[in-house]
């Protein structure tokens, strides 16, 4: 059995003396792992650090084992924000969130392209948390629940959103809400697509889609930690903003 693809990398840990087990992203499968004979060595160790995007051969006897990889870089996104920490937290938080949250060798070709454009826009230009915060709200519909923004659950009203339900997650606007206001989770501007988005704003919205990322997905992944990488983002936009 083997394949070939591009592939962002997502994890990758030690596997005895010189090898390394790693996690990719790609469009045609998903997340998938594999060894890489040398990759703890002095040539692919720096080849291989999260966020890379990877030209990758896979190999092995059987379709369901776990297989080796022969990776050539295609080019490292790390290089280009090593000297912005927002940009490393913001990276690190999508590879976490993709090894944490996808099943394994299930095909989201959607959401690959939008990593791959969001992954390419953090070293370019610092308005990139508002296309991140776009991502997780795509990473929550992918794996099962879509946020329905789009009217008030109690009134049906289209305008005054200001608040989404914890259970549900509907929109519901203040009228609406009456007196379950302090139970609802805050609705900013920017997750309608409202507004210029300041990091404070941001940061605001990040914890309303956190709450579901939490509340859905941790589930699934009982006895595994929810990643800290995704928390650092957050404090690190909360102190810029």
């Amino acid at each position: 059995m083997d394949w070939r693809e591009e592939g962002v990398l997502l994890a990758v840990r030690r596997h005895g003396e010189n090898a390394a087990i790693i996690e990719v992203f790609t469009e045609g499968r998903g997340r998938h792992a594999g060894v890489v004979r040398g990759g703890a060595g002095r040539k692919l160790s720096p080849v291989l650090q999260p966020g890379a995007q990877l030209d990758l051969t896979w190999r092995a006897r059987l379709e369901d084992h776990l297989g080796a990889f022969t990776v050539e870089p295609v080019r490292s996104r790390m290089s280009g924000i090593m000297n912005d920490r927002l940009g490393l937290a913001g990276m690190n938080a999508v590879c976490a969130l993709l090894s944490y949250t996808l099943p394994e060798r299930a095909a989201y070709p959607a959401l690959h392209a939008r990593t791959i454009r969001l992954l390419d826009l953090m070293p370019v230009t610092p308005a990139w948390p508002l296309a991140y915060l776009q991502w997780e709200v795509a990473l929550l519909e992918d794996m099962g629940f879509a946020l329905d923004l789009s009217c008030c659950a109690a009134t049906g009203a289209t305008d005054g959103l200001v608040y989404v339900s914890p259970r549900t997650g509907r929109a519901v606007s203040a009228e609406g809400a009456g007196d379950w206001a302090d139970r609802l989770l805050p609705l900013p501007p920017c997750l309608l697509g409202i507004g210029e988005a300041p990091d404070i704003e941001i940061a605001l919205a990040l914890r309303t889609t956190g709450h579901f990322l939490h509340t859905h997905l941790e589930p699934r992944r009982a006895g595994q930690p929810f990643p800290p990488a995704r928390q650092r983002l957050l404090d690190r936009l909360s102190s810029r903003g």
